[in-house]
């Protein structure tokens, strides 16, 4: 015992100094509350974590957990821990207890969809992301002790996005036919929730909808921005049936509000209803919910990007030059006609179709002030055709779309008509606007129509081209890119190739030989113009007669004009082109404004051409003070010169 003693008292100095150095080797180690340095980006993605991003609860759902010590036993039985945090609810009306039972139904509800099985629990988890929805609602709106959040609690955004998001889940989906939009009872796990959808505050026939798609289950491409407005609700695309304004059917941009009756008190004692309502993005920007506003989540790039994702839409337009081939000459309508919206109506240019326009609609329908107050039609046509003939069917078809549709003429807007042509189409714009008598007859003749000895048909079909009037109904035109007085891409070779490729899908009398005589023997044509039926590209030529006798014709005085002339970057604007059309063609006398655009020839989707196209469109329901881009100033000298 002795010696054991000994042999401790030898080793007691090693021991203190192993603990010692062992103390030492602690004091460097974190202790359990600390700091650890994190970048901007990492502190910024710790600090908004919530069930949408990461796919976990946030901070303060939480603290709410650790409050009614629910947060350990949250991971052994959640759906057991939920249950316990809606009795608490019932009696604990602080407000945070709202957004942590919409936050934790909505993972519960993707953990469900991730387990075994998915499809047999589809079901249970639409139950539940409806059930996140409603807690998100009353979060939100919802009447209580505590005030509502503010717009600076980013619980706030949260729970718009849980609301959203829990909608777009809610709803059984049939695959590409979207999501099935219908009432009845339904089982939430804090109740029975009595569901009905209303469409009386949507203004196009509900029963004129094929189907409804979750909008933000799509990616865009091809835009350059995707217009998009925060809020509450479901951003959907409602696919419209086929019509004869839409040939293709239509898809328009939609949103669904989940609107609930009563307190959080009578859903959970099972007396509140809800009501699905569909706004029209087009049409409605908030909403009235237990006396507040509420703006509305819209989307209204995806709905025109998913109509327009058909390859075959962009080349039409080529094939149908070449061809004569493809969809008839019509007006389209992207949306259903409503009383009191003015009509715009935009004309492609050669090869061309509407989809051409898509950029411009885009930015156009993302201005509050211009969808509220304007309809946007395409006149789709063969632009190979004679122009004079592509007009008279532009001035045919708008005459009878504004007959069918207001046929007693008691729509104010649709007697208040925008016409915008490009290229070519401001040709076809130009001849909706001017009453030129028999100026352009006495273009191509010396004598009287009736004088000229050639078959009855032959004269009517001249009579349609030239002799006719200016649309009443049209007030306003721009131009872009417009070749008042030619291209000087119309060389004799370019146009003999023309005629040699493409086939004019004309009526069988312009194809019989007394026509092609009379245009050869009865008409002054210029030998460019003789030997054949003659083109668009033809038309184009700036020794046309036509052209000549359009350019100096006068708009009809209660007609406002607008040029919108692109000049490529570099070049002096007096001298300059856009690589089709030079300068000193585009510009005419007589408009109210003319703007040059730094640009080439297609410049629809130029930023800069759009906003002065808004510019225009606000001026013509007299807002006269939006932004203008800035633009170059031709001298007063060049304009009086170009224009001899």
């Amino acid at each position: 015992m002795l010696s054991e003693m000994k042999k401790w008292r030898k080793a007691e100095p090693f021991r203190a100094v192993i603990l010692l150095l062992l103390l030492i080797v602690l004091s460097g180690c974190a202790g359990p509350i600390g700091v650890t340095r994190l970048s901007p980006q990492d502190s910024y993605r710790l600090s908004t974590a919530n069930a949408l991003g990461e796919g976990q609860m946030s901070d303060s759902t939480k603290a709410v957990l650790r409050r009614y010590n629910l947060l350990e036993g949250l991971e052994a039985d959640p759906v057991q821990t939920i249950r316990t945090l809606h009795e608490i609810g019932k009696s604990d009306d602080r407000r945070d207890i709202l957004f942590a039972l919409s936050e934790l139904n909505y993972l519960q509800a993707e953990k469900t969809l991730a387990g075994y099985n998915p499809e047999s629990r589809r079901g249970s988890a639409r139950e539940m992301f409806l059930q996140s929805a409603v807690y998100a609602y009353f979060y939100l709106l919802g009447d209580g002790r505590e005030p509502p959040p503010t717009a600076y609690d980013i619980r706030f955004r949260n729970a718009c996005d849980l609301y959203n998001r829990g909608l777009w889940q809610a709803f059984p989906s049939a695959g590409d036919n979207g999501l099935m939009l219908s009432g009845g009872d339904r089982n939430l796990p804090a109740g029975k929730l009595s569901l009905q959808i209303r469409t009386d505050s949507l203004a196009w026939e509900f029963e004129n909808f094929e189907s409804f798609l979750p909008a933000d289950a799509y990616a865009i491409r091809g835009f350059t921005v995707r217009n998009r407005t925060p809020g509450l609700g479901l951003p959907l695309i409602g696919l419209t049936r086929k019509s004869t304004e839409s040939p293709n059917g239509g898809a328009l941009p939609l949103t669904a509000v989940l609107r609930l009756s009563g307190s959080l008190q009578d859903y959970q004692q099972g007396r509140s209803r809800a009501m699905l309502e569909l706004y029209s993005a087009l049409d409605d920007a908030e909403v009235q919910i237990n006396g507040r506003t509420v703006p509305l989540e819209t989307d209204i790039t995806t709905p025109l990007a998913y109509k327009l994702d058909e390859a075959r839409m962009w080349n039409v337009g080529v094939r149908r030059f070449l061809t004569g081939a493809g969809v008839p000459v019509r007006v389209l309508l992207i949306q259903p006609y409503e009383p009191g919206r003015i009509p715009v109506v935009f004309v492609h240019g050669t090869a061309s179709s509407p989809v051409w326009w898509a950029e411009m609609l885009n930015s156009l329908r993302a201005d509050p002030q211009i969808r509220k107050r304007f309809q946007f039609w395409f006149y789709q046509y063969n632009s190979s055709n004679l122009i004079a003939l592509s007009a008279a069917e532009l001035r045919e078809s708008l005459t009878d779309m504004v007959n069918q549709l207001d046929p007693q003429h008691r729509d104010p807007a649709l007697q208040n008509m925008v016409v915008i042509g490009h290229s070519q189409g401001g040709l076809l714009t130009r001849m909706t606007a001017v009453d030129p008598g028999d100026s352009l007859w006495r273009a191509f003749s010396d004598r009287e129509i009736d004088e000229i000895d050639v078959d009855a048909k032959i004269k009517d079909f001249a009579r349609r081209l030239l002799f006719f009037q200016s649309l009443p109904f049209v007030k306003r035109v721009v131009f872009i890119s417009t070749p008042h007085r030619g291209s000087f891409l119309t060389k004799d070779w370019v146009r003999g190739l023309v005629r040699k490729i493409i086939h004019l899908p004309v009526d069988m009398m312009i194809n019989s030989k007394e026509f092609l005589t009379t245009l050869d023997t009865k008409l002054k044509l210029p030998r460019t113009l003789k030997g054949g039926i003659p083109t668009s590209i033809d038309g184009m030529s700036s020794e046309n007669p036509l052209l000549k006798s359009l350019v100096v014709l006068p708009l009809r005085q209660d007609i406002v004009g607008h040029s919108i002339i692109a000049v490529k970057p570099g070049m002096d604007i007096a001298t300059g082109n856009d690589g089709v059309v030079e300068y000193t063609s585009a510009h005419i006398d007589g408009v109210e404004s003319e703007f040059v655009v730094r640009a080439e020839h297609s410049c629809q989707g130029h930023p800069y051409t759009i906003e002065e196209v808004r510019r225009i469109l606000l001026k013509h329901v007299g807002i006269d003070n939006a932004w203008r881009p800035p633009a170059e100033v031709v001298p007063v000298k060049v304009l009086s010169e170009s224009a001899e």
